[in-house]
């Protein structure tokens, strides 16, 4: 019997879900701007009932957000609530490297450093295009929260944080700083290799203190220009 093929499974919704969250990732729908189900499921040629539903997942991981007589827009953070995200990501993610240098196995290890040999040729390749990673296992540090191997931080960071984090690593990019981007994850990747979780711990918590360091010169700068 023929096997079913891989997006057997996939609905109508799953899809638009994908693409749309994509979209608003990259800044193709812009932080702030109005969801119209009618626009979009003309130019996506759908119901309105799978958009409605995949408006509701991307409303679910904090996408979008929905206000009485307003409806629903791409969720626009205030550099208050972004920089919140920023210290819970240090202290959790933190966390999660101290736990993935005993929790990961060898095998996982070395699919890590694969990864980041990887990212480093892509990165050489095209270095105008910065370090932003696809979503999930193609993501360092989801593959670290991952093996951690704690459900609940898997779930706060994975699902609950997750997606919003990917749009603003998107919008602030990493183009100026790549390389160091990418040198500090080899080193937290050697950390983890060497078992020393407090090593690991430590440079996690660097790694997102420049990160957050970063959001912070381009929130200066996009109100400087007056953003």
């Amino acid at each position: 019997m023929a096997s079913a093929p891989a997006d057997a499974h996939v609905t109508i919704t799953d899809r638009i879900f994908a693409r749309i969250q994509q979209e608003i990732v990259e800044g193709k729908l812009k932080p702030g701007s109005k969801i119209s189900e009618p626009e979009l499921a003309r130019a996506y040629g759908i119901s309105r009932g799978p958009l409605r539903e995949a408006i509701g997942r991307l409303e679910a991981c904090s996408l979008v957000v929905r206000k009485a007589n307003v409806g629903a827009r791409v969720v626009a953070l205030s550099s208050e609530q972004l920089l919140e995200i920023y210290h819970v990501r240090e202290a959790l993610e933190g966390m999660a490297a101290r736990l993935a240098a005993t929790a990961m196995d060898d095998a996982e290890v070395a699919d890590l450093a694969a990864l980041l040999a990887e990212h480093r040729r892509q990165i050489e390749q095209e270095p105008s295009l910065g370090y932003f990673q696809k979503d999930g296992d193609l993501d360092f540090h989801y593959r670290i929260v991952q093996g951690s191997k704690n459900s609940r931080l898997i779930q706060l960071l994975c699902n609950d944080l997750y997606h919003l984090v990917r749009l603003y690593r998107h919008q602030f990019g990493l183009v100026s700083r790549a390389h160091r981007a990418l040198g500090e994850h080899e080193h937290i990747v050697a950390a983890i290799a060497d078992r020393d979780g407090e090593m690991a711990e430590l440079l996690m918590r660097h790694h997102i203190r420049a990160s957050r360091a970063n959001a912070v010169r381009r929130l200066a700068e996009h109100a400087a220009a007056g953003g």
